[in-house]
């Protein structure tokens, strides 16, 4: 193709790309350099039926010339970076030549909001993303020996979770495990536990959510996989089947190496996706006992009457920076496979 009608094709894309991903990010990390203007006190004085008091308040009119003269606040560079409510380079630090051991160590370190957030979102990443693929692929394998009168109705039952809207869905699994809902009150009564609350444990609600996302993200590893079986060589199938191969030896050398780029694929959206998990914490209401980086960029900007942009800024930038560091091995090994093949 001339390289004028390749330009031609592309450019609208890459403009897109420009103007709704380039620009708003290269804007965020601006912003993360600023934080919030600090408030300007004036004391005044208020009388009442009982007297008169001084109290302080903050004056408005001297923060509207500030943000009027500087209106993305006051410049902290990389401050905001190392403060204790991210990176927090002086809280571990001290952590570190406070603790006796490295398990004392690691336990401070996980209750600063950062990494304690840090520590959830991988593990969510790390622990669905796997199960997702291995789900959805079996899902796959079993529609795919369906008889054909019964294969819509299986494909629409189980595309279900992917249609709810995932804060719809949260909702409903957190109404389900209440105690008054249909699986707590089961496990109340399986373990003869009146007490027995999937909300108050800190680790079953790691569970939950893990859970829910599994649930939530397997039909789209489904639909890839199911997709991609209906390409698999028969040729090839049958020619296994001729020499004794049995099912699972089918499966295991002949359709999940031909499916391996699609399950590429899914990592790929997979890692992106829950790397930035949200609204399972925001339905499930287990802001106690699970935060995500995003779900600390939500509260930044929940914070008050004054949103804490240059530090959700931050955070957001820190994200972005996990999610590359997470793609990068799977993209490195996708540009050594085209290179074998070209």
């Amino acid at each position: 193709m001339p390289h004028r009608t390749f330009l031609a094709f592309i450019w609208p894309s890459l403009l897109a790309m420009i103007l709704f991903i380039a620009v708003p990010i290269v804007s965020v990390a601006y912003q993360s350099f600023f934080v919030e203007h600090q408030q300007v006190m004036t004391e005044v004085e208020s009388c009442g039926p009982f007297g008169c008091k001084s109290e302080m308040r903050v004056d408005a009119a001297a923060m509207a010339e500030l943000r009027s003269e500087s209106p993305m606040g006051r410049f902290n560079g990389l401050g905001t970076y190392t403060n204790a409510s991210h990176l927090a380079f002086d809280e571990v630090g001290a952590a570190w030549r406070g603790s006796d051991s490295l398990g004392e160590f690691i336990r401070q370190v996980m209750n600063l909001p950062f990494y304690k957030a840090l520590i959830f979102t991988l593990s969510y990443t790390f622990i669905v993303t796997p199960l997702v693929i291995v789900l959805g692929f079996f899902i796959a394998i079993a529609v795919n020996t369906v008889s054909a009168r019964l294969k819509g109705p299986v494909i629409f039952f189980s595309l279900l979770p992917m249609i709810v809207t995932p804060l719809i869905g949260a909702l409903v699994l957190f109404w389900m495990i209440d105690a008054r809902g249909v699986i707590g009150a089961t496990l109340q009564a399986v373990f003869n536990d009146p007490q027995l609350s999937l909300k108050a444990s800190p680790t079953l609600t790691w569970v939950t959510l893990f859970v829910y996302g599994v649930w939530h993200s397997a039909p789209f590893a489904f639909v890839v996989f199911y997709a991609g079986l209906q390409t698999v060589p028969q040729d090839t199938l049958e020619s296994a089947m001729v020499d004794g191969a049995s099912r699972w030896e089918r499966i295991r050398f002949v359709t999940i190496p031909y499916l391996m780029p699609l399950a590429t694929f899914i990592a790929l959206m997979q890692l992106m996706d829950n790397f930035r998990v949200f609204e399972p914490i925001i339905g499930f209401s287990a802001e106690a006992n699970a935060s995500s980086l995003s779900h600390m960029i939500y509260t930044d900007l929940r914070s008050g009457d004054f949103p804490l942009f240059g530090s959700a800024a931050a955070s957001s930038m820190l994200t972005i920076l996990g999610v590359i560091i997470l793609l990068f091995p799977v993209l490195i090994r996708t540009w050594r496979d085209f290179g074998r093949k070209a």
